[in-house]
């Protein structure tokens, strides 16, 4: 189902045909790790018995049942947050602070998560960049990393071709490669655990720089 600003849902029916038979085939030929991204309790569900790892949930588990899925699954989940919904997020979105209540909302529901059985260390969290935020937003997000890190939580970020790139390169879709490294090289610098991109290969080369720049940092005296 897509999270797109703007997207429509889809039913059950259809979201389980699109994922589970995908899931299948390759939990067949290979022992990567799989995520599931839906805010679908029976999603969630069907997604595990087939051979997914974990659940990324937009909603942050606030769906009938999800949190449920996670907790009898044990299941690691990542959090995100979002104002609204997909189709109407982008329609003024409105905070009386955009970090600290970004922050409050993703520390209240992993707190939740572990009250109902979830363990600390299996639970990430994700900003939500684009997701019911304008750019300055955004930015304003980006800039707090270390807010969300402070959480001690692994701190997933999301921004690999995302319009707030191309709001400053002012660049389609398609040509936010070098936009899209920055915004993973500054947040590997400032400590982030996961970085969710499309052009993998180039985005590792850049994270492995950073990585061996702070491993010389180490060493020197």
């Amino acid at each position: 189902e897509s999270t797109r600003p703007g997207a429509a849902s889809v039913t059950l029916e259809d979201e389980l045909a699109r994922v589970v038979p995908v899931i299948e085939q390759i939990r067949k030929h290979s022992d990567v790790p799989i995520s599931i991204d839906t805010s679908k309790a029976e999603v969630m569900r069907a997604a595990i018995v087939a051979g997914a790892d974990m659940i990324n949930d937009v909603n942050a588990l606030r769906a009938e049942g999800a949190l449920k899925v996670a907790v009898d699954h044990q299941v690691p989940v990542c959090l995100m947050h979002m104002q609204g919904t997909p189709k109407n997020m982008q329609v003024q979105p409105s905070y009386h602070d955009v970090v600290s209540d970004v922050v409050t909302f993703l520390t209240e529901r992993a707190n939740e998560c572990i009250l109902a059985g979830l363990k600390a260390d299996e639970i990430a969290i994700d900003p939500g960049f684009g997701f019911g935020k304008n750019v300055d937003q955004n930015y304003q997000l980006f800039a707090s990393i270390p807010r969300f890190i402070e959480a001690n939580y692994p701190v997933l970020v999301g921004v690999s071709r995302k319009s707030m790139l191309g709001a400053v390169v002012n660049k389609p879709v398609e040509q936010r490669l070098a936009g899209s490294i920055a915004a993973a090289t500054m947040a590997t610098e400032m400590n982030v655990h996961i970085v969710r991109v499309h052009d993998v290969e180039e985005t590792v080369d850049a994270v492995n720089v950073v990585n061996a720049v702070r491993e010389a940092k180490s060493q020197i005296k």
